[in-house]
């Protein structure tokens, strides 16, 4: 039972700003807002969205967006109750250490790299491929077969199929965001914040604009009728493309993985997390039916771009040049969030033992764990530049899922079992809500593909092994 072995909660608040590991504190609660919504909006919405409708759900994607926001309200309600309590970097892994002990705070953490640094390789992949078709736009062409991974299928300009050799822009934006994100978090907070405006002015445009090119016709039939198979159309169609655009949420937990570098955790945390979720939820019901309604769901099929195909039915040429920048940007907020996360759950786990010490190294004048950084910066890199987008999508998918059941499972946990301890904001209908974010959550799992559940479990088991050769015997709370 030592596996199940818990760090109390005083103890993390009393680490937390000790030490030669201690973060700078410069997050308001705008910045926290800013810094959810900057990892929310992005591939999810601009490129899954036109695959979710063309192969599982049609025009009722949108229902799959309530479904995916009503997973993310419960969890997000958990997450901000856990982050008022246990105002630290880590995110879920601390959470999972106060209440379910170190061997589960090692599998979510570990779990967590699937989301927040596999995410950033995805939406690598779709930056890479969005900067290709501005330039192509503008007169500059780039070789296909270096923003291509050897996965992917290409068409060489003399008209011979091939395979990509490696994907070369992808690679690019990971250095320029790591590198951004070395120097320190306010700088890195103020370029989100400047890029979020962005982004969320396009997607604006793009509601207010294409609702004109609606073609009412595309929503018949609103919910296509089931081929017969799971996952393709109907009921089970809406399901399976809510646990596939799930990925389209992921980001408002990372602002959890911020709370060591805010001003004042207990408040800001769940005002970042809360009103970063419903503004999103808000501008993704819009966009999705725009979007099926000026574009057929079954002309998306296989379109990483939907936005810019429907957008090219519009006589804006400017709109389209305009559209492109705006999801690039976009895209470039998303990655620097997620590798902002990640970085930031290592070095919590770093900090208690259960990683090498290099994770938590901090820099004397940046403040930052740069070396964490570094690392993530070659190790995402290659999964930008030689994985295919659809797998590592399915892959971010269920970790993520994964994350939130346990945070969920963390709260009804700390509520039996610490009544007492401080909460500044406190979930309501525990343990009602709890519960149905485990379920809604675990039936979006059940409902992706066998071969996904298979790399989570092996992804799972080496980490496993990790932590019984290296993580149990350098423990710190162990030791202690």
């Amino acid at each position: 039972m030592d596996l199940f072995l818990k760090k109390p909660v005083e103890r993390f608040i009393r680490e937390a700003d000790s030490g030669e590991h201690t973060l700078k504190r410069t997050l308001g609660p705008v910045s926290l807002i800013a810094l959810g919504i900057g990892a929310i909006i992005g591939a999810g919405l601009f490129s899954l969205t036109g695959i979710a409708a063309a192969e599982n759900a049609g025009p009722a994607v949108t229902l799959s967006f309530v479904v995916a926001a009503i997973a993310c309200t419960f969890a997000g309600m958990c997450y901000s109750e856990l982050a008022s309590m246990i105002p630290i970097a880590g995110s879920a892994y601390t959470y999972a250490y106060a209440t379910m002990g170190e061997f589960i705070a090692w599998i979510i953490g570990w779990d967590l790299v699937l989301e927040y640094a596999v995410a950033a390789a995805v939406v690598a992949v779709s930056w890479s491929r969005y900067v290709a078709s501005f330039l192509k736009d503008i007169g500059i062409y780039l070789p296909v077969q270096f923003t291509a991974c050897p996965f992917d299928p290409i068409t060489l300009p003399n008209g011979v199929a091939g395979v990509g050799i490696i994907n070369l822009p992808a690679i690019f934006i990971i250095v320029m965001v790591s590198i951004i994100l070395m120097i320190g978090i306010q700088q890195s907070s103020w370029v989100n914040s400047v890029i979020v405006v962005v982004k969320v002015a396009i997607v604006l445009i793009f509601i207010s604009v294409g609702a004109h090119y609606i073609n009412w016709n595309n929503y018949t039939p609103f919910i296509p009728e089931n081929t017969g198979k799971f996952g393709e159309f109907g009921i089970s169609g809406i399901m399976r493309a809510a646990g596939v655009i799930f990925f389209a949420y992921i980001g408002f937990d990372t602002v959890s993985t911020a709370a060591q570098e805010s001003k004042n955790p207990q408040k800001d945390i769940p005002i970042g997390i809360i009103g970063s979720l419903l503004i999103c939820t808000v501008l993704y019901l819009a966009f999705s039916f725009v979007l099926t309604g000026m574009v057929n769901y079954k002309a998306m099929q296989g379109d990483a771009a939907p936005v810019a195909t429907a957008i090219n039915l519009t006589p804006y040429p400017w709109l389209q040049i305009l559209i492109k920048l705006g999801i690039i940007s976009g895209f470039t907020s998303v990655i620097l969030v997620l590798l902002l996360g990640q970085s930031r759950v290592f070095y919590a786990m770093s900090r208690d033992g259960l990683l090498p010490a290099v994770f938590s190294k901090v820099h004397p004048k940046w403040k930052t764990p740069w070396l964490s950084n570094l690392i993530f910066l070659v190790f995402v890199s290659i999964f930008a530049g030689f994985f295919p987008i659809s797998k590592l999508g399915h892959m971010t998918s269920i970790g993520t899922l994964l994350a939130f059941i346990l945070v969920c499972i963390g709260v009804i946990v700390l509520r039996r079992t610490q009544p007492n301890l401080p909460r500044p904001y406190r979930s309501p209908c525990v343990p009602l809500f709890p519960i149905l974010g485990i379920l809604v959550c675990f039936s979006m799992m059940t409902s992706l593909d066998g071969a996904t559940w298979i790399r989570l479990v092996v992804w799972l088991f080496l980490g496993m092994i990790f932590y019984f050769l290296y993580s149990r015997h350098h423990s710190k709370l162990r030791k202690s």
